[in-house]
């Protein structure tokens, strides 16, 4: 997580990246540059990152990016991993969510019109059922990071006095690191999940753009 971090700003700031304001497109782009900085650097040539995986316990799902071993198997715990495993699911979201017909400005959290919700996916299982830890990423487009925190904040509050199962004020999200230079945070979460999964430890990486 660290290293993904690290690599934001400087692919938001590449000059060779050309402008973009779609998930798809600035997803497809950071998949690139994340591919290429792991390729340059000692030890995390042994990863790769792959656009639009299928789920590894949902098929009929895609994950926006993920993470797998590159020309090697690894070992993390007691879980093995080939170049084939996904070992790091990652879900992208812009802030805010586009405006149009069937969206939930929550939608970064959960959407009320659809199973688009990005925390949501994992809570209930539709993403990394069986994984204990993932990432999302967030496009700030308007706003600053300070702003997101606290409309989350908000939403979480929301969504646990609704009829809505599972939330509650634990889905906060809690601030780790704040680059205010940078314009890049990195925030924590800990969720419960449906259907008798255990809870999914998350980490959240927010890049203004």
């Amino acid at each position: 997580m660290a290293f993904i971090a690290a690599a934001l700003p400087f692919w938001r700031d590449d000059e060779l990246r050309r402008s973009e304001t779609a998930e798809d497109a600035l997803s497809d782009q950071l998949c690139d540059f994340l591919n290429d900085a792991a390729r340059n650097s000692p030890g995390f040539d042994a990863f790769k990152f792959q656009r639009e995986t299928r789920d590894d316990s949902k098929g009929g799902r895609n994950l926006d990016i993920t993470a797998k071993p590159s020309g090697c198997s690894i070992w993390i715990g007691d879980r093995h991993y080939s170049p084939y495993d996904i070992f790091l699911p990652i879900e992208c979201k812009r802030l805010p969510t586009p405006a149009a017909t069937k969206r939930d400005p929550r939608e970064y959290l959960f959407s009320g019109s659809s199973s688009t919700g990005g925390v949501q996916r994992f809570k209930s299982g539709a993403h990394a059922a069986n994984h204990a830890f993932a990432a999302m990423i967030g496009y700030v487009q308007d706003q600053d990071i300070p702003h997101w925190q606290q409309e989350l904040d908000k939403w979480v509050d929301e969504l646990s006095t609704s009829a809505e199962p599972l939330w509650s004020a634990n889905d906060r999200l809690e601030l780790e690191h704040h680059d205010k230079g940078g314009r890049h945070a990195i925030l924590n979460s800990n969720h419960a999940r449906a259907d008798g999964l255990n809870d999914i430890a998350m980490s959240h990486l927010w890049i203004e753009m």
